[in-house]
């Protein structure tokens, strides 16, 4: 099981740059990166509000459940 991150997807739908999401949620490209990878083990929920307030979608947009690994 794991949880999937579609930030990605996301950011293409609204034509936008990581980094540009970055500069507007004051959070480092780096670390969105690693949002965006999966490679982290939680997102604070007032980053993902920010994500969702600039990206104009719900927080099931970006993340996802499945059952494979």
């Amino acid at each position: 099981m794991k949880i999937v991150v579609n930030l990605d997807v996301m950011l293409a739908r609204r034509k936008m740059r990581l980094k540009e999401l970055a500069a507007a949620i004051g959070v480092s490209e780096q670390n969105l990166s690693m949002i965006k990878t999966g490679k982290i083990k939680g997102v604070r929920f007032e980053t993902l509000m920010k994500i969702c307030d600039v990206l104009d979608c719900q927080p099931g947009d970006l993340l996802e459940f499945s059952r494979e690994d």
